[in-house]
């Protein structure tokens, strides 16, 4: 637990500092992936998939400056990512966007299982809320079910 003190599995700001390098690292994937979501859509469903990638932007920013104010490595986005499978339909880029979205949201989940400062804290559950949310829009429009995830961010089962 993020609040424990002493002991070998000790936080810091070290191992919340690697949390929030992996979060940033997924954010930066998200907001490629975003694009290939958008190019597969339709006229009327790509102003989602871009307020979905904006969103990314943002968190993606508010890190990048978090972490430049701590002094912490940021890793920067790479030129390309692979795709977990071809987008040929518009229910494949909503599976993609589903897939992004439950990227970031087990990144955040770690964030949370690392951090030791409060606002980190909240800052996390605040990207893991918005996660989940565009991935219930994410997975009706795919025609997933449930839309909805008990526990997003972590494993299932």
């Amino acid at each position: 637990m993020a609040d424990d003190t002493g002991g070998a599995g000790t936080l810091d700001e070290g191992t919340e500092n690697a949390a929030l390098a992996d979060a940033l690292a997924a954010e930066h994937a998200a907001v490629w992936g975003y694009g290939v979501v958008g190019a597969a859509l339709g006229v009327d469903a790509q102003p989602a998939a871009a307020a979905s990638e904006t969103a990314h932007r943002d968190v993606r920013d508010q890190l990048v400056t978090l972490l430049a104010d701590r002094d912490a490595e940021a890793p920067g986005a790479e030129g390309g990512y692979a795709l977990p499978f071809p987008v040929l339909s518009e229910v494949d880029a909503a599976a993609l966007a589903v897939v992004l979205e439950d990227g970031v949201a087990a990144a955040w989940v770690r964030v949370l299982d690392q951090a030791v400062d409060r606002a980190v804290r909240e800052f996390a559950v605040g990207a893991l809320v918005a996660a989940e949310v565009r991935a219930v829009t994410w997975r009706a429009t795919a025609g997933q079910n449930p839309a909805t995830t008990a526990f997003p961010g972590l494993p299932a089962g």
